[in-house]
């Protein structure tokens, strides 16, 4: 008998269509797929990541979410966080609580909120911060093709994928890099660097910029799959926001631009109150239908 699940393909980080970064949702209510189901589904839809929803198991959540990579499963990740928050909502899920959502996934209990239409998820803890050896260090210099003083700083910026973030000195030596995705078996790089609007000395404190990008993010991974940029990525520009905010670089609000070296225009805006880090985008739903298994 064949089976047959809500399907939907959001673009996030955008509110015009296929300048984001897609995410494949599949709603699984009763007819759960086993993990070897959703490792496949999520192999044959080649996303860098496919979601499953499922009824949740911890009761002050709304929904919970199985996030799946071509190659492996994901405790957390941010664009799909807000592209399967906002096709739950197009679908009819309901809130307990109104303008709060909460997502049951691997990091724990996620929470996102809704401004205007735009969704943001609070950062979620890291689980590995703090300074970078040299060793390591060394093995990201080899991926992007850089000299240990092009890096103007670096740190742990790992909260689910792995992330090491670097800082360079511009926007412009970001969007130059031309990674060597052969150097090293095995990596999740993420890379900032400010946009001259806001920026106090070489690199100083961004501050707010309106709808202007302070920032230029990429990121590379290689990991149980074939080497990649990412288009845009909701967890890192966690990461990178938690750092960069924590050691003054930056000030909140703030948008950071990535995808731009990929043709797309995708836009992070990061917010922070009471202790919390919110990272938003528009999500924009342009595939609809029914997947059958």
């Amino acid at each position: 008998m064949q089976l047959r699940h809500t399907f939907a393909q959001v673009d996030v980080f955008t509110a015009e269509p296929f300048r984001g970064n897609p995410v494949a949702v599949v709603f699984c209510d009763e007819d759960i797929p086993s993990d070897e189901e959703m490792q496949r589904i999520a192999h044959w839809t080649n996303l860098s990541e496919t979601t499953f929803v499922l009824p949740p198991s911890n009761p002050l959540a709304d929904y919970r979410v199985r996030i799946f990579t071509p190659g492996a499963e994901l405790p957390f990740a941010g664009h799909p966080t807000i592209g399967t928050c906002h096709a739950w909502l197009e679908q009819g899920g309901a809130p307990r609580s109104t303008g709060r959502i909460v997502q049951e996934c691997g990091v724990g209990l996620v929470e996102l909120r809704a401004n205007n239409g735009r969704l943001a998820f609070a950062a979620p803890p890291l689980i590995r911060g703090g300074a970078v050896d040299e060793s390591d260090l060394e093995l990201v210099m080899a991926v992007l093709g850089l000299e240990r003083n092009d890096i103007v700083k670096a740190q742990w910026a790992d909260n689910g994928p792995g992330w090491i973030a670097v800082m360079l000195e511009s926007a412009d030596a970001v969007l130059a890099l031309e990674p060597d995705f052969s150097a090293v078996d095995s990596y999740d790089i993420g890379v900032a660097g400010p946009h001259p609007v806001g920026v106090v000395g070489k690199i100083g404190v961004v501050g707010p910029t309106g709808d202007s990008p302070a920032l230029e993010v990429r990121a590379f991974f290689r990991a149980g799959g074939a080497p990649a940029e990412d288009p845009v990525t909701g967890s890192l520009n966690a990461a990178l926001a938690q750092w960069l905010l924590g050691d003054g670089t930056l000030r909140a609000p703030y948008v950071a631009a990535q995808g731009t070296a990929l043709g797309r225009a995708g836009r992070v805006h990061v917010d922070e109150d009471n202790d919390s880090i919110w990272v938003g985008g528009d999500a924009v739903t342009v595939v609809t239908g029914t997947l059958t298994r």
